[in-house]
């Protein structure tokens, strides 16, 4: 797969920013970021990082006890391709949780996302569209798959990188729940991470980034697979094609299991469009999957 960007990285001019106050600054000082932009641009199969230590230890543990503090408000998503939670609603968010997720969406940190990708003119999504916390409990799954290229409100989208941070302590191997990173034939696991706590992966979002937890979670049942999970987009200026989220078949998967997969991703495709022209909300679209999936 060739690379996003065939230029080289662009000079490093890094100061810690004052907003950046959560966000371990010393990933970010002269040396390490330019260590920092070699790995992302050399790393297979597409362009990623891996980023121990990413915030500080105060601003993670706030992020891991805001997934337990609500009981109402998470987005179901079950079904053929996923079985997963999400909550995304900002307003019912505890203040030290909301002042991560600013300094994480602020002008100084999409500077440093910018720099360290080559991407320039990148926008954070203040509605979270699809992100937020995310949560996996025993059996929960989510396919190999590319995530949708545009934002399906902002017409004028298109989405650039992810940013997943883990907030599991003690994660072990035999609970499964590695990140999976796959080639652009889906034909081939290319790189396996593993979701300790603190942990975050950035990548770019392109037709070919092909990626999940296609392994269903084996942890106990007290506990779950949670991160954080924040997409940056680029205003293009013009309407961008509709997308959803393209799910493909592992060379494993029976034939099948590649028809459900390939139904579920129709459903998908349609759903994309009621979403962007007539508003139909998330908690519709998981009734509608589960007419079909149940």
């Amino acid at each position: 797969m060739s690379k996003p960007h065939s230029e080289s990285p662009p000079e490093s001019t890094i100061a810690p920013a004052p907003s950046l106050r959560r966000v371990r600054i010393e990933h970010f000082d002269e040396k390490n970021f330019q260590q920092l932009q070699a790995e992302y641009q050399s790393n297979a199969p597409f362009p990623y990082l891996v980023i121990d230590n990413f915030l500080t230890t105060e601003a993670a543990e706030a992020l891991e006890r805001e997934v337990s503090l609500h009981s109402e408000g998470w987005i179901n998503y079950h079904h053929f391709n996923e079985k997963k939670r999400g909550f995304n609603q900002l307003e019912a968010m505890s203040p030290s949780t909301r002042a991560v997720l600013g300094e994480l969406q602020s002008a100084d940190f999409l500077n440093l996302i910018e720099q360290l990708t080559g991407i320039d003119g990148l926008v954070a999504d203040p509605d979270m569209d699809g992100g937020g916390f995310h949560e996996m409990k025993r059996d929960g799954f989510l396919n190999v798959h590319v995530d949708f290229l545009a934002h399906t409100i902002q017409k004028h989208w298109s989405r650039q990188i992810n940013l997943l941070l883990y907030l599991n302590r003690d994660w072990k191997d035999e609970y499964n729940g590695h990140l999976e990173l796959w080639d652009a034939n889906v034909s081939r696991c290319a790189a396996r991470v593993r979701p300790d706590f603190n942990r975050c992966v950035i990548f770019h979002t392109a037709k070919k980034s092909f990626h999940g937890v296609p392994e269903k979670i084996l942890c106990p049942p007290d506990r779950s697979r949670k991160s954080l999970a924040l997409y940056y987009f680029k205003d293009e200026q013009k309407n961008c094609a509709i997308t959803s989220t393209n799910y493909r078949p592992r060379p494993q998967d029976t034939p099948a299991q590649r028809a459900l997969i390939a139904a579920d991703r129709g459903i998908l495709r349609m759903y994309s469009y009621w979403k962007r022209y007539f508003g139909v909300s998330e908690s519709k679209l998981t009734k509608i999957l589960k007419v079909f999936f149940r």
